[in-house]
């Protein structure tokens, strides 16, 4: 059972604590140093590419200067410089973050020559542990299940809000893909639109369901479960393999086999099964590399607009930063200009790579 307790901060920051087991003693929540952020985030619309950019000054006026060795996603320890987090039993914590891209109290665009709007929305930070070091994969099975749920938590909660029409969690892990903190965390944007990525996805999805009464989703995993060269760990429940169009080396995909919309209506069964397939996707990863391995983890699912979305189809896509031991995978001119990925290794490849390496060997030398 998810137990969930809710607090605030001085500066009106929410802060959320989850455990398996019941919060008791824990009744502030700690601000850290440093004069109040005042979010002035707003959003202009690229003409070209139909879509809106967002706009945060902000995020470069922070004059707090920490302490070095200070851990800001830490529990604040007596005698110390106050963190984010408070002492206690929690497992998993949430909070607003403090340098938002968007905020919710966003009210106001100036003018330019292209259309503007307020750059409304939520910013959260997930700490998936108090342990400053390792990663998802370190979790124990109860507290990734446990992650599971407080992003399906927030998922609902932060969609049920006026304005907002998508939520999506994600991990930038490594100083590859500019992670600062080394704290295993997460982050939760929730935006009002859907973004570009997950409604390109979304159309091509509702297009197939449109023709075939099925779910596209549904159907590769099926394919890639009957040719089975790039499937890394299955159940009867969930899936996960390197796509037969990945663009990234080691690029992989976790999803449920059957079509679920969204984290929220995964049953037991299926979240135990999507945690142990988290685990042994990451344990593969730090395998191939001998140490951490920098990725960028997203979670797509059905867009929170009041929509049906037969199509939707909730899964986690990785995109790994890192393709030898000689060079790290950088977009170049044709991915960045242009939007045509190459990919010099083949899916099949480095899935047989991943393959190669067993996560409890990885296990044995933590």
């Amino acid at each position: 059972m998810m137990h969930r307790q809710r607090l605030k901060k001085s500066d009106g920051r929410q802060l959320l604590l989850y455990s398996t087991e019941p919060l008791d003693g824990i009744t502030e929540a700690p601000q850290p140093a440093g004069e109040q952020v005042h979010a002035n985030s707003h959003l202009r619309w690229h003409p070209l590419r139909a879509e809106w950019v967002a706009y945060a000054q902000h995020r470069q006026e922070r004059t707090f200067l920490p302490p070095a060795g200070w851990d800001p996603l830490a529990p604040t320890r007596p005698g110390h410089e106050p963190t984010e987090l408070p002492a206690g039993s929690w497992h998993v914590a949430v909070f607003e973050n403090r340098f938002p891209s968007l905020d919710r109290n966003a009210q106001q665009a100036p003018e330019s020559i292209v259309q503007t709007a307020p750059g409304y929305g939520e910013c959260e930070v997930v700490v998936y542990t108090q342990a400053p070091t390792g990663g998802l994969a370190d979790l124990a099975p109860d507290d990734l299940e446990l992650l599971i749920e407080v992003w399906a938590d927030r998922i609902e909660e932060l969609g049920a809000r006026d304005g907002i029409e998508y939520v999506m969690p994600f991990e930038n892990r490594g100083v590859e893909v500019g992670a600062t903190l080394q704290h295993p965390h997460g982050q939760i944007y929730a935006y009002p639109f859907v973004p570009p990525i997950p409604a390109r996805e979304l159309a091509e999805q509702l297009a197939y369901h449109e023709t075939h009464g099925r779910g596209l989703l549904e159907d590769l995993i099926e394919a890639e479960m009957v040719e089975n060269s790039r499937v890394l760990f299955a159940t009867d429940t969930i899936a996960a393999f390197v796509p037969a169009f990945a663009r990234y080396p080691y690029e992989v995909w976790i999803a449920p086999r059957a079509p679920v919309p969204a984290l929220s209506e995964l049953d037991s069964r299926q979240r135990a099964d999507l945690g142990c397939a988290l685990r042994d996707v990451l344990r593969r990863y730090d395998a191939v590399r001998g140490a951490p391995f920098p990725y960028v983890m997203v979670i797509h699912q059905r867009p929170t607009d009041g929509a049906p979305h037969p199509e939707a189809h909730v899964h986690f896509e990785f995109y790994p930063q890192y393709r030898s031991p000689e060079r790290l995978k950088f977009l170049a001119g044709t991915e960045i200009g242009a939007g045509m990925f190459t990919n010099d290794a083949l899916p099949e490849a480095k899935a047989a790579e991943l393959l190669a390496h067993d996560p409890a060997t990885q296990v044995a030398r933590r």
